[in-house]
């Protein structure tokens, strides 16, 4: 098994893959044949996307997968003989749980590019970026229910309501990226050879915004989902408080009035 080991950090990656390059990283899933995944596999996950908390090189992520197929959704073959002692099936689910929040509660935003199939646990990866978009090859579905299973119901029902989450759930049908983008789950649905040239286009431009802004920005996102309109707005009106007196605030304004570009220091 080829390792990579990240600059910067101490835990050597089997099955993710980690590229940098003007505060962009393109964070691809590597695990053939179809990105199952298991213990070691998530932990990497938890283990990049925590760390992006604390780079400065990284202001926005994209998250693909090698090869033909986004993720498949869960290793299988790991839950046979699973419980060996008190607490195992238990602790499993509390990785499982983890791992797709680490995404969700980066600080950084993270664009899913869905180059293949995302099933199960490979959708719910994508369901916890905070903009999704999809080659016209890809197919989401829930699977678990084929294999004595259940889940997705918490995810489904906030991305596609009642109807439609309970008819994924229910049956195990895969829809199509162009059903997805039909429906507003998903950015866009382009020819797989654009589908990177797409998310890059879109995470170029985040990048050069504030980084200070940008962290800020998705903070009010995640808080004010739960709030009600009038508590988020006025949440929302703090943070613009906060920012109003940050460097790169002064510097956006600044640059606005000398009709230049901003050079934003995250600060």
């Amino acid at each position: 098994m080829i390792t990579q080991k990240i600059e910067g950090s101490s835990m050597q990656y089997q099955y993710i893959k980690v590229e940098v390059n003007e505060y962009v990283a393109i964070v691809t899933m590597d695990r053939p044949p179809v990105n199952a995944q298991n213990t070691q596999f998530r932990q990497e996950i938890m283990h990049i996307f925590d760390g992006f908390n604390d780079r400065d090189d990284v202001r926005v992520a994209i998250l693909t997968g090698a090869g033909r197929t986004f993720s498949a959704g869960a290793d299988i073959k790991e839950r046979i003989g699973i419980v060996t002692q008190p607490g195992d099936y238990w602790r499993h689910n509390r990785t499982a749980r983890e791992y797709t929040n680490c995404i969700r509660e980066c600080q950084i935003p993270v664009i899913a590019a869905v180059n293949g199939a995302a099933l199960g646990a490979g959708f719910g990866l994508m369901a916890a970026c905070d903009m999704m978009m999809a080659s016209d090859r890809a197919v989401f579905g829930m699977p678990e229910i084929d294999v004595g299973l259940a889940g997705g119901a918490a995810m489904l029902h906030k991305l596609l309501g009642k109807s439609r989450g309970r008819r994924i759930v229910f049956t195990g049908d895969r829809f199509s990226a162009q059903e997805m983008y039909r429906l507003g789950v998903i950015e866009c649905c382009v020819p797989q050879d654009q589908l990177m040239p797409e998310a890059m286009q879109i995470a170029c431009k985040i990048a050069a915004k504030s980084p200070t802004a940008i962290r800020l920005a998705k903070q009010a996102y995640n808080v004010v989902e739960h709030m009600p309109q009038r508590d988020g707005y006025r949440y929302e009106q703090n943070i613009t408080e906060q920012l109003s007196h940050t460097e790169d605030a002064k510097e956006a304004q600044l640059a606005f009035a000398e009709k230049r570009k901003p050079i934003f220091k995250g600060r």
